[in-house]
C-alpha cells in the first residue's frame, strides 16, 4: 500500500511539474564532487596527512528526463589521480570505482552499477524515502535559490544536508538523493566530508540512448552487496589495510 501511495504521488508530482513548465524537461546537470581525504583517515593513521593532498575532486553529471534519471561520472582524459608525498618519497595513487546511479520514477525503480574489487555489480531496488526534516534556511546554488532539508543516515552513519530547488523537476538529484520536492544541487555529508555541488544546469533534448538504465554485471540486492562490501572491508582492515572511500 505504502509503495502504491508512493508511486500515486510522484505522477501527481511530475503532472504538477510539466504544467508548471508547460513542457517535457530534459537536460543535464553538472556536479563537483570535492572529498576531503584528511577527515577520512583512521584515527591511527593521521601521520598519512603528509602524503596525501587534502582535497580530492572530480565530476559528474545527472541526465534526466520527465520520469527517468542517470547519475554518473564524467568521463575525463586523465589518468587516477595520483599524489607525490612533500618530501618526494612515497606515491599514493586513487582510482575512482564505476559507479552509476538509475532512477524510474513512474515505477518506483532504481538500478545502481557499483565497481567493487575490481568486479562490477547491478543492485537493483525500489526507491527509497529519506527521513527528510525541513529547514527555513535559503541560499542559492548555480542561480537557483534552495531551501534545506537534513537527515541522518543511521546505516552509514552520516548527517546528510541537501540544498533543492522547487524551480526544477520533483525528485530528481545526485546519487540516492532523489526524493525531495524539488531538484538537490547540493549535498553536505558529515560537514564537509564529501561536498556534491551543482555547477552547471543545461536544459537540452536528451539524444536517444543518452539516458538509459545500467547493464551489466552481476545481479544483486542493496542487502546482499552492503554484507558481502562490510565483510571485505573488515578483512582489508584487519590486515591493516587502509580503507577510504570516494
Amino acid at each position: 500500500m505504502k509503495r502504491i501511495l508512493l508511486i500515486l504521488g510522484v505522477l501527481v508530482s511530475l503532472t504538477a511539474a510539466q504544467y508548471v513548465f508547460g513542457q517535457t524537461t530534459e537536460g543535464v546537470i553538472s556536479y563537483e564532487v570535492k572529498v576531503n581525504m584528511h577527515k577520512r583517515l583512521p584515527p591511527d593513521r593521521q601521520e598519512m596527512k603528509n602524503m596525501i593532498p587534502e582535497f580530492n575532486t572530480h565530476k559528474d553529471q545527472l541526465l534526466f528526463s520527465a520520469t527517468e534519471s542517470l547519475y554518473k561520472p564524467v568521463e575525463e582524459d586523465e589518468e587516477d589521480d595520483e599524489f607525490a608525498s612533500s618530501d618526494g618519497g612515497m606515491r599514493m595513487k586513487f582510482k575512482r570505482p564505476k559507479t552509476e546511479h538509475y532512477v524510474e520514477q513512474a515505477t518506483s525503480r532504481r538500478v545502481r552499477l557499483q565497481e567493487f574489487m575490481g568486479k562490477d555489480y547491478r543492485i537493483e531496488d525500489t526507491l527509497k524515502i529519506q527521513p527528510w526534516k525541513f529547514g527555513s534556511e535559503i541560499k542559492t546554488v548555480a542561480g537557483y535559490e534552495c531551501r534545506q532539508a537534513t537527515f541522518f543516515n543511521e546505516e552509514q552513519k552520516q548527517n546528510v544536508v541537501a540544498w533543492y530547488t522547487d524551480k526544477l523537476r520533483p525528485f530528481l538529484g545526485p546519487e540516492g538523493f532523489n526524493t525531495l520536492p524539488g531538484t538537490v544541487l547540493q549535498v553536505d555529508i558529515n560537514d564537509g566530508e564529501r561536498v556534491i555541488t551543482a555547477q552547471k544546469i543545461e536544459a537540452r533534448p536528451l539524444k536517444k540512448g543518452e539516458l538509459k538504465a545500467p547493464t551489466g554485471g552481476t545481479k544483486t540486492t542493496e542487502k546482499e552487496f552492503r554484507k558481502m562490501m562490510d565483510e571485505q572491508m573488515k578483512r582489508m582492515g584487519a590486515n591493516g589495510g587502509i580503507i577510504i572511500r570516494n
